[in-house]
């Protein structure tokens, strides 16, 4: 059976504006009225959970066009030593909230980790041997650019304790990487995604993007057939969502070059022909993984998570994010430091907290949430055990978003019975558009602007 199923007049009617639902409620909730005692009070809610942790580096070498990532571009090394004095103090201030918490997951996200130095990176992750209970078999993860990068630092990498690496390469057509400032060798990918392998690297991950300036069909499934000679364990194949009025870098693209609506649409659709006839299994929205792979294992068996990075193989996790812009996840609360890298080292050091916005969760947001997330990762929800938690027949309490499910169900997207609601073939592509149905906050916002449109 197919992974996803194409259907072209569908998936133009249903291809609106809705959330990516890495939480529920989405950031757009988050309010100034969560306090650090609200963070502290939800640390202690479930203190033998799991954590993972998530370190934002913001700094780049150079600026991606195409970027919406919170960012401090600077040729300036030395800026980084300053930034690392206050993240190890902020990394110090909140592991003494989680000392009996077990460490199963760190992530070093940007910006550009590898704007680090390996000496920098090493002596991050001895402070978090030294803070936390990093278990043996901790998932370390990092985020690279290849370009700048050479190959003789994956040595280093992996001696420091990363085990797992995504690599941003978006596109190999030298007119395209113009057109966005990125430009890199695809030799040189090949060489570090080989590499990678024989070092020990699991779960190795590429990104790329379509929707670029000057994307083809044909130039994009070259793109494709490059990197499927070098058979990454997951690929995340992102939508570019042109938002210049939110993202200034994005003002230097032209928007006359971009592939129109159904050229994009044609484009995704040879690129899921093209992974599905190579074995990789569709995850989820823009992510595919080889059917070995822990992602796919974890889809399959039912214990795949969706959090702020994205699908994880990690269950019932609490996530703890350091750095600027950071979002965690603690207990039933979302919450996020400042965004700006002068106001969160200034609030850091004057209160010993960048806290500065969150939510914490009702009742009604943790059923909800949970129902997304359970669509999101299996395109299944069993509706029995909602139905002991609601004492109430499951469509008796969703009456409005069956409502609005109905014409789903007609146009084959979803089927429904007494026991569970199913998302087929045909809906998988639109599963943000299907949970949409069951988020109370973001029906009710007159624009839906702020987020980008499902495909």
């Amino acid at each position: 059976m197919q992974d996803v199923e194409w259907d072209q007049a569908l998936i133009e009617h249903y291809n609106t504006a809705s959330p990516r639902y890495t939480s529920y409620p989405t950031a757009l909730e988050f309010t100034s009225s969560f306090s650090e005692t609200d963070f502290s009070a939800a640390a202690s809610r479930y203190p033998t959970r799991p954590l993972s942790l998530y370190l934002h580096i913001p700094f780049c070498h150079q600026l991606c066009y195409f970027c919406g990532c919170n960012k401090v571009v600077t040729r300036h090394p030395e800026k980084a030593d300053q930034y690392l004095l206050h993240l190890q103090a902020e990394i110090r201030q909140r592991a003494l909230l989680f000392k009996q918490r077990r460490l199963t997951q760190v992530h070093f996200g940007g910006g550009t980790p590898t704007f680090l130095s390996d000496e920098q990176l090493a002596g991050l992750m001895a402070l978090i041997r030294a803070e936390f209970r990093l278990s043996d078999e901790a998932e370390v993860s990092l985020e690279l650019d290849p370009r700048q990068f050479p190959v003789e630092r994956l040595t280093a990498l992996r001696a420091i304790g990363i085990n797992r690496l995504s690599m941003g390469v978006q596109d190999f057509n030298p007119m395209v990487q113009q057109r966005v400032n990125r430009k890199q060798d695809a030799s040189q990918i090949a060489e570090l995604l080989l590499t990678m392998k024989s070092l020990g690297f699991t779960s190795t991950n590429i990104d790329l993007i379509y929707g670029l300036p000057l994307q083809t069909v044909e130039s994009f499934g070259h793109t494709l057939e490059q990197i499927l000679i070098l058979r990454p364990d997951r690929l995340s194949i992102f939508n570019y969502a042109h938002m210049p009025e939110l993202f200034a870098a994005q003002r230097k693209i032209k928007s006359y070059e971009l592939p129109n609506p159904t050229q994009k649409l044609k484009i995704l659709q040879q690129t899921i022909g093209q992974l599905q006839a190579a074995g990789y299994q569709f995850i989820g929205m823009d992510h595919f993984a080889l059917p070995d792979d822990e992602l796919a294992q974890a889809q399959r068996a039912g214990r795949l998570q969706r959090n702020f990075q994205g699908y994880t193989t990690q269950c019932n996790t609490d996530l703890l994010g350091v750095g600027v812009s950071a979002i965690s996840m603690i207990g039933d609360s979302y919450s996020q430091n400042e965004k700006s890298l002068k106001d969160w080292s200034s609030r850091l050091l004057e209160r010993g907290s960048a806290l500065v916005r969150g939510i914490g969760l009702s009742t009604e947001d943790m059923l909800r949430r949970d129902i997304i997330k359970t669509l999101m990762c299996q395109f299944l929800l069993e509706i029995s055990a909602i139905e002991k938690t609601l004492q109430q027949p499951f469509w008796d309490y969703f009456a409005e978003e069956r409502r609005l499910l109905e014409p789903m169900v007609q146009d084959g997207l979803v089927t429904i019975t007494a026991k569970r609601l199913q998302i087929t073939a045909k809906g998988r592509l639109l599963v943000r558009h299907i949970c949409f149905c069951f988020d109370q906050y973001s029906r009710q916002r007159a624009s839906q602007r702020a987020f980008s449109r499902v495909i």
